[in-house]
């Protein structure tokens, strides 16, 4: 499915951030991520904000050129025509190098891979649900007689929201209802097999989402990305609970009692040293690892989950932390910075499509906006000394944990700067000559 972490580093065939270079024996899915412009029928999503300032300084340097050439002729000033022509290149340079970037998203950016050979690109959408579902199908065949790891990223319930003919209309949700539909019943074909195979009282079975709805997503009135129902925010906001807070649901019959609610929190960082655990091995002891495995909350033999603090990050920056205080069961969230809701009121920011991590559309509070959870999961009335007694106790702990945390991080290069999130024509996966970047398997196999 959807990998998102790219293909390569310095060279077009070095595939150093692919899945086979990071543990997995196979992959079948996105390099990249899911964006409008591969449905091509909605906005363009791909930093349409960038967009439209690039077109604007685009349209300036035309209406310059003009201006010049206008008053060039008609004698208003002298102007040397080198200096027009001059311009006139510079601009169209300027035009093409971010035109490439996002005019051609399409075939840059979504594409299939089958371990590191690209299948299709751009991708066929009608198609991509059926050739996922057989793919995890075929995976499971050919590993059923030893033990395997499954991870199934699915395409849907992101937009665009892709959604087979079968499926349009059969929800009363709209079409984010209809991907739900789809969705829920490719997991539930995944569950067929595992049962037909004679595997369910064997495997150790994990669905949850990687964040909550992206309230930001909509058309007219319509709401594509998801409803967070009583948590504040969505997707991308950094520490607020309908970006973060999402259930999980755990399948294991052979060992694992079914009907169990567990109320605790954990994190998708637990997947890794979980999966360890199952497979007999151990973590590195050599670094800080953020995860705890699941197994003994999920069968009993501890009542309370190991994270006593979570920290929530947007970006590289800090922006929340959760306090899971052990002896009263009382959960706090102290929030160090916000983001800034476009209009105000709305609960999310609908002026810039996806909230900032930093900068003007950031609110930075000192001292932190204090909440309860246990009493206050909305998120809507802040604590402060007046309102709560143990306002300093609560935030002098929450302070001593994040230097202790900060201690333990290692300074890194950081992947998420502006020119290692920009479009580079050398590191481009292609499947032909580039630029002429398409193929289709069916097509080559004929």
């Amino acid at each position: 499915g959807k990998w998102h972490m790219g293909v390569n580093c310095k060279t077009r065939h070095d595939h150093c951030h692919h899945p086979l270079n990071h543990g997995f024996g196979y992959f079948y899915g996105m390099p990249f991520t899911l964006v409008n412009e591969c449905q091509g029928t909605d906005d363009p999503e791909l930093a349409k904000s960038l967009q439209d300032t690039y077109w604007l300084y685009t349209q300036m340097i035309i209406l310059a050129v003009f201006t010049l050439v206008i008053g060039k002729l008609a004698n208003f000033f002298q102007v040397k025509w080198k200096i027009i022509i001059c311009l006139a290149i510079c601009g169209l340079l300027y035009f093409l190098s971010w035109f490439s970037s996002y005019g051609f998203t399409k075939y840059w950016n979504c594409i299939l891979m089958r371990n590191h050979d690209i299948t299709e690109q751009p991708m066929n959408l009608d198609k991509t649900t059926s050739n996922m579902l057989k793919e995890a199908v075929t995976f499971i065949d050919r590993n059923k007689h030893r033990p395997f790891l499954l991870f199934v990223s699915l395409l849907h319930v992101h937009t665009p929201l892709i959604t087979t003919e079968k499926f349009q209309g059969k929800s009363r949700h709209g079409l984010y209802g209809d991907n739900v539909e789809e969705m829920d019943w490719m997991v539930g074909r995944l569950l067929e097999i595992i049962d037909k195979e004679s595997l369910k009282n064997t495997t150790f079975i994990y669905f949850a989402s990687d964040h909550g709805g992206y309230l930001e997503a909509h058309r007219g009135n319509s709401q594509l990305g998801g409803w967070n129902g009583i948590y504040k925010g969505g997707k991308g906001m950094g520490g607020w609970e309908g970006g973060i807070r999402v259930p999980g649901i755990v399948s294991w019959p052979g060992v694992l009692p079914a009907g169990v609610v567990i109320d605790e929190p954990t994190s998708l960082m637990d997947i890794y040293p979980t999966v360890v655990h199952l497979a007999g091995g151990a973590v590195p002891q050599d670094r800080v690892i953020d995860g705890h495995t699941l197994l003994p909350l999920l069968s009993g033999a501890v009542q309370h989950s190991e994270h006593e603090f979570m920290f929530h990050y947007c970006g590289v920056f800090l922006h929340a932390v959760r306090w899971h205080h052990k002896d009263s069961g009382t959960v706090w969230k102290a929030h160090y910075a916000t983001p800034v809701f476009q209009p105000e009121a709305s609960g999310a920011c609908f002026r810039r499509g996806i909230c900032p991590c930093f900068g003007e559309g950031i609110t930075h509070h000192d001292p932190p906006l204090l909440f309860s959870l246990s009493q206050d999961p909305s998120e809507a009335n802040p604590l402060s000394a007046d309102t709560e007694p143990l306002f300093d106790t609560v935030m002098r702990r929450i302070g001593k944990a994040v230097e202790e945390h900060r201690r333990t991080l290692t300074p890194v290069p950081q992947q998420l700067s502006p020119y290692n999130n920009i479009w580079k024509p050398w590191l481009q996966p292609c499947c032909g000559m580039f630029p002429f970047c398409w193929c289709h398997e069916e097509n080559n196999k004929a």
